[in-house]
């Protein structure tokens, strides 16, 4: 009969190999959701399939459901330095409610058309007309309450994500992520 510290022995070396095998594996493999596949077109009117059509093999999204979220989307704008950083392939990814018609999705492109008047800015500007609700879900957002911006891979995979106003810390992690390190 096998005593309760053989039992004991036998499962702190399981959680011990658990440990070791968790940290040599590569942590940017890690997916906190997926990006939902959808068709769609830049406000310069060039079509853009997520998540295949993404600019590079890791892009930047930067994420917000609702106007009152451009504060903070432009805060990782600024932070990370994107207009200026060719190197970080990115984009800004307005998430709407679907109007239920191509008059009311034209009628908010016009909307944004009128905020983003540089072609620069209406080349990385890529609305989403789709249920927010699901798309959060399949990303694996927090929620609609703050602009999101998450690294996602040309297969759709969201490898790192932050929420809310740019923070030091959290673009760090995304550069990381975005260069393919392991974090």
């Amino acid at each position: 009969m096998k005593s309760n510290a053989t039992y004991v022995g036998a499962w702190l070396m399981a959680a011990a190999l658990t440990l070791v095998m968790a940290a040599h594996s590569p942590h940017d493999t890690l997916v906190m959701g997926r990006m939902p596949a959808f068709m769609t077109q830049t406000l310069m009117q060039q079509p853009v399939a997520v998540p295949g059509g993404l600019p590079a093999d890791r892009t930047l999204a930067v994420i917000t459901f609702e106007r009152s979220q451009r504060p903070a989307a432009d805060s990782w704008v600024e932070g990370l330095g994107l207009r200026h950083n060719p190197s970080i392939a990115w984009v800004r990814m307005p998430v709407i409610a679907d109007p239920g018609s191509e008059t009311g999705r034209q009628a908010f492109e016009a909307r944004l058309r009128q905020h983003y008047v540089a072609d620069a800015e209406r080349a990385r500007l890529v609305p989403v007309f789709t249920d927010r609700a699901h798309f959060v879900r399949a990303a694996g957002l927090g929620g609609t309450e703050k602009a999101h911006v998450v690294v996602v891979n040309r297969d759709g995979e969201v490898l790192a994500r932050a929420s809310g106003p740019f923070d030091a810390d959290k673009a760090q992690n995304l550069r990381e992520t975005l260069q393919g390190h392991s974090l």
